[in-house]
């Protein structure tokens, strides 16, 4: 095995990711574990970090991680970057914890069009490490609970929208009569529903009031109570895309491409949706974090040291 140049963390709310990195940037070791900031108790870090990286080949490498450990409930609080965030840029506000134990890479953060702020932490690496450095214009999305859409070019992060796509949904299943209406098998797809709600979702309409269709559609006997899931994912999704593409178009950028940084099923699914609103996707599945904690890293000095 390649002796490890670089220890990357992924380091989110519900889990954290650990990768030996060699020389050339190859992942030559990996752990996931539910160690997520929200686990960690009475703020043992050290503690969880040490557990996260036990046994795995480190030698004397660097440290760095991206993500909620760098929140005001993480370890510590590191700033947020303006968009346009640049690789020097998180590379020269890294925040570096006493004696060189961790190098946390700060967040990214932007105004929309009335002045709101949006923030990301985590996603700006996954973003720096998944699209070419040289890429001159890339409209991505990173599926999750809060969805983030954005705009790179030429290895800069130029601006992005967020989505709670993913966590509203959990809530209409977990705290809704639709999902009291729902009898969803764990591991069951139906491709049918959800791209009826996909449609449903790319058409004009209010939310609030498309969501009763799950309802109306049941009782209807048009939708069975083993599809309301999929019919409410694919209208979500299918509603976000809509909202996004629109966003993309008014910034001056193509939305005819996305790209989509994720390996799970709700990756997946928003290929399949982004094929049903007539969008070509590029699916992104091979360690994105790692590899812009490796090019952060790398610009950062923190290789040589």
């Amino acid at each position: 095995m390649a002796a490890t140049a670089l220890v990357a963390i992924d380091w989110g709310t519900s889990s954290a990711r650990a990768f030996c990195l060699d020389a050339d940037g190859s992942v030559v070791a990996q752990r996931d574990t539910p160690l997520g900031v929200r686990h960690v108790r009475d703020g043992r870090f050290d503690a969880a970090l040490a557990k996260l990286i036990d046994g795995m080949p480190l030698g004397l490498a660097p440290r760095i991680a991206c993500g909620m450990v760098g929140s005001r409930q993480g370890w510590i609080e590191a700033p947020y970057v303006s968009c346009p965030a640049s690789l020097v840029a998180l590379a020269d506000h890294l925040v570096q914890l006493p004696f060189d134990v961790l190098a946390i890479v700060p967040g990214v953060e932007t105004r929309d069009v009335s002045g709101t702020p949006d923030v990301m932490r985590g996603e700006e690496t996954q973003l720096l490490g998944a699209v070419a450095i040289d890429a001159p214009s890339v409209l991505a999305v990173l599926p999750g609970t809060h969805s983030k859409w954005a705009r790179v070019e030429h290895g800069r992060i130029v601006d992005f929208t967020t989505f709670m796509t993913g966590e509203l949904y959990a809530v209409l299943l977990d705290h809704s009569m639709l999902g009291r209406l729902a009898g969803h098998e764990p591991g069951r797809f139906s491709r049918d529903a959800f791209s009826r709600g996909v449609a449903r979702g790319l058409r004009e309409g209010e939310l609030s009031h498309d969501l009763f269709g799950a309802r109306t559609l049941s009782l209807a006997g048009q939708l069975q109570s083993d599809e309301v899931a999929d019919w409410l994912s694919g209208l979500l999704i299918g509603r976000e895309i809509r909202g996004a593409r629109a966003w993309a178009i008014r910034a001056g950028a193509d939305p005819s491409v996305v790209h989509v940084i994720g390996r799970d099923t709700l990756a997946e699914r928003y290929a399949l949706a982004l094929g049903d609103a007539a969008i070509l996707s590029q699916r992104i599945t091979d360690h994105a974090a790692a590899r812009g904690l490796w090019r952060i890293a790398q610009r950062a000095g923190l290789l040589n040291a």
